[in-house]
């Protein structure tokens, strides 16, 4: 009876954070439906490069900006509070972006889904790590970034069948509205599924203690998380709330650098996560298949298979990352992309432009550009894209989890800006220089990891502050 019990519990906290992860879902919907439809739109507004290149990434601004102040608003009105605010813009960008009179309008829109995702990206991790147990809390954890890549795939893929069934992006569907704006407009369904699901999770057992709420945030852990001793935890959460008094959000702030120690690994951990130049192949990837000879429903059937490879690796990471740990998985990706996106520079650096200025490649360079491109997706995948999203949930002491994971954050969204809107200049310049930066800073990323970051597989939340200090020393 009690191991049906205890399966049952394991079933229901598997639930609530396959529920909190939809946040991820549409996270990863809205920052790639701009895919498939941003040539479309460039032609329907007349953006010359540097506009389209702003448009693509105008709603990472809004991320920032969400990202920065959702773990102030959780820490004061609950996690689920935020998760509702979150359905409720991505719904409202979706709609307005789809009906967007033009690029300035559009540029709003995309802003406020942009909010949304940024507070979705700090809320999903943060809660999913207060509501798991510690032996699980890694592949938990890894389902928000799983829900990211299948909300790209969703999006590339009703993306491709929109256009498929209108002829092109830029073709009229139904109600006389171009295929791109169904694009944007697809978007609403999940947002609803969102908020509806997001509405029936509990809060956060270490939010209610931190409120004095105890007996609602024994149930929660006597009803969904599996807790055998609801009243030791109950302790343990309390008495490292009480060590951490002290801190808040102003408390991030350390006697070096500005910041804490651990505040700047978050931060590290972002910026490397993005400035490896994964997003260009996912906001870009129609553009890039298109260079290698590939016409339109090709290229957005290739970004689709992209995807799915992401997907797939994601899930391999799952299965693995509470086995092999944080710190191993990271280091190897690093390794991989670091290999994949030298050989697309190497690759680039045969390509030929053509009469507008495109770069292109023929021979054996387009299929080893296009095999170094999916294997650099598969390193990616497996372990930088859902570990530092797990490592941001869990590596924060209790106190700050919420503020240092929002602070972390809104440095990935900004750092996403900065590649993301950079890649059209570079492209300019030359795809072996972008592809070679992004080769740079990989390797770079290995560094960092090798220096600076702790492992924190098995480690109970409210002993990761001094079990990360005695590892930080001991390294």
């Amino acid at each position: 009876m009690a191991s049906d019990g205890h399966s049952r519990v394991n079933a229901r906290v598997i639930g609530i954070a396959i529920a909190a992860a939809l946040g991820g879902f549409l996270f990863g919907f809205d920052t790639a439906v701009i895919n498939g439809a941003v040539d479309a739109l460039a032609g329907a507004f007349d953006l010359g490069d540097a506009l389209k290149g702003f448009a693509v990434s105008s709603a990472l601004l809004g991320c920032a900006v969400g990202a920065w102040f959702a773990g102030q608003v959780a820490n004061r009105f609950g996690r689920i509070p935020v998760m509702l605010v979150a359905a409720a813009l991505f719904l409202v960008s979706s709609i307005g972006s789809g009906l967007a009179f033009g690029v300035v309008d559009l540029i709003i829109w995309r802003v406020v889904g942009g909010l949304g995702v940024g507070a979705a990206s700090v809320i999903a991790p943060a809660y999913i790590a207060e509501v798991s147990p510690a032996h699980v809390r890694g592949r938990l954890g890894s389902l928000q970034q799983l829900a990211i890549v299948l909300g790209i795939f969703a999006a590339l893929l009703s993306n491709a069948a929109l256009a498929a069934t209108s002829g092109g992006a830029a073709e009229q569907l139904w109600l006389g509205l171009d295929a791109w704006r169904w694009m944007f407009m697809a978007e609403a369904i999940p947002a609803v599924v969102y908020g509806v699901m997001a509405w029936r999770l509990p809060e956060s057992p270490r939010f209610l203690v931190a409120r004095g709420d105890v007996d609602k945030a024994s149930q929660v852990l006597l009803d969904f998380t599996g807790e055998p001793d609801v009243n030791m935890r109950i302790e343990q959460i309390r008495t490292s709330l009480q060590r951490e008094d002290r801190e808040s959000l102003k408390d991030l702030l350390g006697r070096r650098l500005g910041l804490k120690p651990i505040v700047w690994v978050g931060i590290l951990l972002s910026v490397f996560q993005q400035f490896v130049g994964i997003n260009v192949i996912f906001y870009y990837s129609t553009t890039l298949w298109r260079s290698v000879g590939f016409d339109e429903s090709d290229a957005l059937f290739t970004s689709v298979i992209t995807s799915v490879t992401n997907i797939a690796v994601t899930i391999v990471a799952i299965l693995i990352i509470d086995r092999v740990g944080r710190r191993l998985m990271l280091l190897a990706g690093s390794a991989i992309m670091a290999v994949s996106l030298g050989t697309m520079a190497v690759a680039f650096s045969f390509a030929t432009l053509d009469a507008e200025g495109a770069a292109t490649l023929t021979g054996p360079w387009s299929t080893i550009a296009l095999v170094a491109a999916n294997l650099f997706v598969v390193g990616f995948g497996a372990t930088w894209g859902p570990v530092v999203w797990v490592l941001l949930g869990e590596m924060f002491p209790n106190r700050i989890r919420a503020g240092a994971l929002a602070v972390a954050a809104a440095a990935q969204w900004v750092a996403n800006f900065a590649i993301s809107t950079t890649f059209p200049v570079f492209a300019e310049i030359g795809l072996t220089f972008a592809y070679g930066f992004y080769a740079v800073m990989a390797a770079l990323s290995f560094v960092f990891v090798l220096w600076q970051v702790p492992e924190t597989k098995g480690v109970e939340l409210e002993d990761m502050s001094e079990e990360l200090e005695v590892r930080k020393r001991g390294s």
